[in-house]
């Protein structure tokens, strides 16, 4: 029986890009980095040769795992969001105006400015880490 949320992960295409923006833009603490490789990673990822980099991150009580693949090496993916599979982060933020244009003024890339979704609904915006996953900032109410 399944019991709980241990964490949510991303494959990056640089580790320390990676966390430099997800801990300096929008907040984590770096739990811990480390290397994984030999038969155990071989076994969990189904590759002979795996080799990777890995990154727990926290907000609160959630954790986010970025893994760069030193081996064997991904491509980069269509991570559209109307595309099966591709996923997202929702994060909350006090006031997403605010944020928006903080983050916006740190290079942070929006895919459009913070809008209502429909009445009485919060506002949000989906923004792009530095592999081009989409996050969404939203207001709560």
């Amino acid at each position: 029986m399944i019991t709980a949320h241990n964490h949510s992960s991303f494959t990056v295409s640089d580790l320390d890009r990676s966390v430099a923006f997800y801990r300096d833009l929008i907040g984590f603490r770096v739990e811990n980095v480390f290397e994984a490789k030999g038969e155990g990673i071989q076994q969990i990822t189904g590759f002979r040769d795996a080799h990777l980099r890995v990154a727990h991150l926290l907000l609160g009580d959630f954790r986010l795992e970025l893994i760069q693949y030193l081996t064997p090496r991904g491509k980069a993916i269509d991570l559209a969001t109307n595309n099966v599979g591709s996923a997202h982060i929702a994060f909350y933020a006090d006031d997403v105006g605010k944020t928006y244009h903080e983050m916006q003024g740190k290079g942070v890339r929006f895919k459009g400015a913070p809008v209502a979704g429909a009445p009485g609904r919060p506002r949000v915006a989906y923004f792009l880490d530095p592999d081009g996953i989409p996050l969404e900032l939203s207001e709560a109410l």
